[in-house]
């Protein structure tokens, strides 16, 4: 997906279960992205204004900060408004799902019902819709 010499995709990957979380990052670099990782909420926030990344991969039920509140101040900080997040959980209640939606999430993923690989395919799929936005939005 990379054109030749352009830097890789940076993923934020946001989960303070280390072993989810490094799964994720092997899962991620072999698929040719650039992971950085955060175990909690106040890592998180610090690490996207610090890098941009190209999207967040944002856990939810974390300690400090909950997915909720990072959601939320990276929607409204403007350096990181615009980078697409996807929520991926083990809140599985309608009413988080459509919280999330209601903030600014791209996605909602749901832990229990997914394969890492299709994790993959969603940030490819987030990221290229959301990279044929800001190309129309600079025609």
């Amino acid at each position: 997906m990379n054109h030749n010499g352009s830097p890789k995709t940076r993923v934020l990957v946001v989960d303070d279960d280390k072993t989810l979380l490094n799964m994720y990052k092997e899962r991620l670099e072999a698929s040719g992205y650039q992971v950085i990782t955060a175990v909690n909420g106040e890592i998180a926030l610090s690490k996207a204004v610090e890098t941009l990344p190209h999207i967040i991969l944002l856990d939810i039920m974390m300690p400090k900060e909950n997915g909720f509140d990072v959601l939320n101040i990276v929607k409204s900080t403007p350096e990181t408004k615009n980078i697409p997040v996807i929520i991926l959980t083990a809140l599985t209640q309608e009413n988080h799902k459509q919280k999330g939606i209601a903030d600014g999430a791209d996605d909602y993923i749901i832990k229990s019902e997914v394969m890492p690989k299709q994790v993959v395919q969603k940030i490819e799929k987030v990221i290229s819709e959301h990279r044929k936005k800001i190309e129309e939005m600079a025609k």
